[in-house]
């Protein structure tokens, strides 16, 4: 009812020569069906996404007894803006093969592991869970090895 009453206020102006400037951006972008982040949203989702990497780094460390998932560390938790999925970044010991089957793995005990999480965390819906390979470590491993090209090129 309120938003009819500003909408309609705000054609009632334009329709007399007012061209909005006098009105604040934040009102103009409610009435114009401009979908504005709550400012607590963004750190909620961060601070979500912090115990969701914590709770996570405990359930794969101790209570998964899958014999193909390795030596795995979250590194990082990534939530989508409606909270519903999440990306988790996992760091894997091994080569390619162990790497592959310990993804696998991860993949099979998603529903355990969403279960554990909506327990632990009093979530009513936990995200869905995507587990990617993080190879942040990788690329750092890269560049500074570049750089140290570099020095010993320009002495």
């Amino acid at each position: 009812m309120y938003l009819l009453k500003c909408m309609t206020f705000v054609s009632w102006l334009a329709k007399r020569g007012h061209t909005g400037s006098q009105f604040s951006d934040i009102l103009i972008r409610f009435i114009q069906g401009v979908d504005v982040e709550k400012r607590g949203a963004k750190y909620h989702r961060e601070r979500l996404g912090e115990a969701l990497r914590e709770e996570l780094e405990t359930i794969v460390e101790g209570e998964l007894g899958d014999p193909r998932i390795g030596l795995v560390s979250v590194t990082s938790v990534v939530l989508a803006e409606d909270s519903r999925s999440a990306r988790v970044f996992v760091s894997l010991d091994g080569d390619d093969e162990e790497v592959e089957r310990s993804l696998e793995g991860l993949t099979a005990a998603v529903g355990f592991i969403r279960r554990e999480v909506a327990e632990n965390l009093h979530l009513r819906r936990p995200p869905e869970l995507y587990f990617q390979l993080d190879r942040s470590h990788e690329f750092g491993a890269r560049i500074d090895e570049l750089l140290n090209r570099t020095k010993k090129r320009k002495k």
